[in-house]
C-alpha cells in the first residue's frame, strides 16, 4: 500500500512564534480567567507547571501562573493542591504541578521506581521506609521536620539530608504511596495517596500507547508546533515511540509536518487548527516578563529556533562569567525576546531591584513606558503577603 502524499507545511519564523505563543496563551491577557478557578484551567492547558526552589524572586510554579493569571494569588495554588486537589505533584521533565486527572499517566513510572528504584534511593532500608508509612499511616500527613527520632548520618550528596527518613519519603513519594498533599515554600507534607485522593480503589494506569498519545497531546497543546526534542523533553529515549504514534496521525491527517524557515533540518508537526492562523493578534503587543523556567523558556535550543534567542540561566555560572546575571529574566514584547532583566527582591526594603539589563533591541519610549509599568505589577506580585 502506497503511502498518502504529505503536504508540507511552511513557516517563517514569525508565524511559528505566533503559534507558539496563541498556543502558551500569552497573546491574550486574562486567557483563562481569575480567581481559584483559573489555576487548574492554566495547569491543565500547559500539562504541567514547573516547580523550583530559587526564591531571589518569586518561585517560578508562583511567576508561571502568575503570567497568564493577571489576578493569581499563591493562596489559590495552595487551594488546588490540598483543598480542591484538582493538582499533584510529581516529575516530568522536573518536579511539577500536574492535573490530578492525568494521575493515571504516571501510573508506570511510579511503578518502574518500585521494581528499579535509580541509585539515590539505594541507602534507603526496608526499616526506614516501612517506618515513614507507618508514621503516615497512624498520625496523617507528614513533613521531614516532624521526623525527630532518626539517627542522623553523613551527607552524601549537597541536596541530601542527614535524616534517612527525607529519602525514604522521597522514595515513597516517587513509587506513588504517598503523594505531596500540602507545601508551604519548600517544606512538603506527605499522605497516602488514597486518603488525600478520597479514592476506594486507585485509577486504571494509562496503557504505554495511552501514556505516548497524552505527551503527544500535552505538546500540540501548550506548544502548538512539535518536534520530537519538544514532545520528548528530557526523555529521549521515548522519541522512536512517540514517532510511531506521530506517523499514525499523518496517515490520518490530523497532523501537517511542517518546515520552519532557517529550521529545515528539524522536523516539526502541528496540527491543521493551529495552522489555520498564524497572523498577529490585534491590539497593542503584549508584554511579560517571564520566569527562566516558563513553559516558553525552558527549552533553550527551542526557544533559539524560534525566536533567535539564547537564554542563558547562569545561577550556578561563576559570578564573572556571567552575561545576563544570576537571575535573568527574558523580556516578551508581542512576539520578540527584548531585554534580558536580572531582578532580585529586596523583601526588608520592599522593592525590586533591577541588578543588570540587558536590552537586544532598543524599545520605543511608548513600549519602555509600559515595560516599565509591568516591573511595577510585577513588584507588587512580589510583595504581596
Amino acid at each position: 500500500m502506497t503511502a498518502a502524499p504529505r503536504n508540507i507545511r511552511a513557516l517563517t519564523r514569525s508565524e511559528a512564534r505566533r503559534i507558539w505563543l496563541r498556543a502558551q496563551r500569552l497573546d491574550e491577557r486574562e486567557p483563562f480567567g481569575g480567581g481559584l478557578e483559573a489555576v487548574p484551567l492554566a495547569v491543565r492547558h500547559l500539562g504541567y507547571v514547573q516547580i523550583d526552589t530559587i526564591n531571589v524572586i518569586e518561585r517560578s510554579h508562583h511567576h508561571i501562573l502568575w503570567t497568564r493569571i493577571p489576578s493569581y494569588k499563591r493562596e489559590h495554588l495552595v487551594a488546588a493542591q490540598s483543598v480542591e486537589r484538582s493538582l499533584f505533584e510529581y516529575w516530568t521533565h522536573a518536579l511539577s504541578y500536574v492535573p490530578t486527572e492525568d494521575y493515571r499517566f504516571f501510573m508506570p513510572a511510579m511503578r518502574r521506581h518500585r521494581q528499579n528504584p535509580n541509585s539515590w534511593f539505594s541507602s534507603v532500608s526496608p526499616k526506614d521506609l516501612a517506618k515513614v508509612m507507618r508514621l503516615v499511616r497512624e498520625g496523617g500527613a507528614l513533613s521531614i521536620r516532624e521526623i525527630e527520632d532518626d539517627v542522623l548520618v553523613e551527607k552524601d550528596h549537597a541536596w541530601a539530608s542527614r535524616k534517612p527518613s527525607k529519602r525514604a519519603l522521597q522514595l515513597a513519594f516517587y513509587t506513588g504511596a504517598l503523594t505531596i498533599s500540602a507545601r508551604s515554600g519548600m517544606l512538603k507534607s506527605y499522605e497516602l495517596a488514597e486518603r488525600h485522593f478520597g479514592w476506594e480503589t486507585r485509577p486504571r494506569p494509562a496503557t504505554e500507547t495511552q501514556t505516548l498519545d497524552y505527551m503527544l497531546d500535552r505538546a500540540l497543546r501548550s506548544q502548538g508546533v512539535v518536534s520530537l526534542d519538544s514532545i520528548c523533553h528530557l526523555v529521549p529515549s521515548l522519541k522512536s515511540a512517540v514517532r510511531g504514534r506521530i506517523e499514525t496521525r499523518l496517515r490520518r491527517r490530523s497532523l501537517v509536518p511542517v518546515v520552519i524557515d532557517g529550521a529545515e533540518k528539524v522536523e516539526h508537526w502541528a496540527t491543521p487548527e493551529a495552522l489555520e492562523d498564524g497572523s498577529a493578534p490585534d491590539g497593542e503587543p503584549m508584554i511579560h516578563l517571564l520566569s527562566p523556567f516558563d513553559p516558553l523558556v525552558i527549552q533553550r535550543r527551542r526557544l533559539a529556533v524560534f525566536f533567535g534567542y539564547e537564554h542563558r540561566f547562569e545561577a550556578y555560572v561563576p559570578k564573572e562569567k556571567r552575561l545576563f546575571g544570576y537571575f535573568a529574566l527574558p523580556v516578551l514584547l508581542g512576539d520578540r525576546i527584548v531585554a534580558a532583566l536580572d531582578l532580585k527582591t529586596d523583601r526588608l526594603a520592599r522593592r525590586l531591584l533591577i541588578q543588570k539589563a540587558t536590552w537586544f533591541e532598543e524599545p520605543s519610549v511608548e513600549s519602555k513606558a509600559r515595560i516599565d509599568d509591568e516591573l511595577g505589577r510585577f513588584e507588587r506580585f512580589q510583595l504581596e503577603s
